[in-house]
């Protein structure tokens, strides 16, 4: 296996208005739309429309939308045997809305993500074992998350941990654990207690991160690019992002982690540097289109230049 992504798996509900409403506010929007989501799931369908043999390991509900939900993976080329359903709650949804600029906000209800445990991940070893990179987040249980980050650095197989939803006092096994953190600027003020609105301040927070213990520290900025920086060379690293007009924002931290996984399980000989960057320009192609994983690239449609 290339890639196993252990996560999470929701039905998106988007809502295109002309700006987020106020406290008390109704609006009228101009468009929905039913897609599918969850971190992981994105993370996942951005990895293997890159070319790389990918697997999911979810839980979802024995409903309509989980039967979507895996039929989807399967349309994708996911490998989903090792998706489970439970008749013990529904499938996750996320309520979002898009504003005209772009921008998103969220609310997730995760229903059947939270059932994932470290129970199933631990029968799952051998898949783990024999992967190239792994990939959790923190939107499904998280001694699921935790049991994957062990079992990742028993094998020594890498591992990225994508640090959202948002968490505070997160057990300090999470960054020990981490080859590869990766946080946007919200997740990276909370785990921090720093203020993250530009590079400046995002190179300070890279450096708290990496006294937690991860190997890899990467906060994405959105339009203002990425920071990382790592053990071995604590001078964090600033690549600017693509100038694109943006039509949604929804998932473009899901088509970068995708990316890096798929760049750090099929090409080695790239600098870490170069993987980031190559990941930032597909994320920003990402954002051109509306949706979540609707917006995520085939490696038909794309340069070339961006797999030699």
């Amino acid at each position: 296996m290339d890639v196993t992504v252990v996560g999470s798996c929701n039905m998106d509900l988007s809502t295109y208005a002309p700006r987020f409403p106020k406290p008390g506010e109704t609006m009228i929007g101009h468009k929905y739309v039913v897609g599918f989501g969850g971190k992981g799931a994105n993370q996942c369908v951005s990895a293997v429309r890159l070319g790389c043999k990918t697997a999911m390991v979810g839980k979802v509900g024995n409903d309509d939308n989980g039967n979507k939900t895996i039929n989807n993976f399967k349309s994708n080329g996911v490998i989903t045997d090792y998706m489970a359903v439970t008749d013990q709650s529904s499938t996750g949804i996320a309520a979002i809305t898009i504003a005209d600029t772009g921008e998103n906000s969220i609310v997730i209800v995760p229903g059947a993500n939270l059932l994932l445990t470290d129970v199933d991940v631990t029968a799952l070893e051998d898949m783990i074992k024999g992967s190239k990179v792994v990939v959790c987040q923190l939107e499904v249980g998280l001694s699921a998350t935790l049991e994957t980050l062990k079992l990742a650095r028993k094998h020594n197989v890498r591992c990225i941990l994508n640090t959202a939803p948002a968490q505070s006092g997160l057990s300090n096994d999470f960054f020990v654990l981490s080859d590869i953190l990766c946080a946007n600027e919200n997740e990276a003020e909370m785990m921090t207690g720093l203020p993250v609105s530009d590079v400046a301040q995002a190179e300070a927070a890279i450096d708290v991160l990496l006294g937690k213990g991860c190997q890899y520290a990467i906060i994405t900025l959105g339009e203002k690019g990425t920071v990382f920086a790592s053990q071995d060379n604590r001078k964090p690293t600033y690549i600017p992002a693509t100038k694109v007009k943006a039509v949604d924002t929804t998932g473009a931290g899901d088509a970068f982690v995708g990316s890096l996984a798929f760049y750090l399980a099929t090409r080695p000989d790239l600098t870490f540097e170069n993987a980031i960057q190559r990941s930032s320009i597909i994320a920003s192609i990402s954002v051109q289109s509306p949706g979540t994983q609707y917006s995520y690239p085939w490696r038909k449609d794309l340069q070339p230049e961006l797999f030699e």
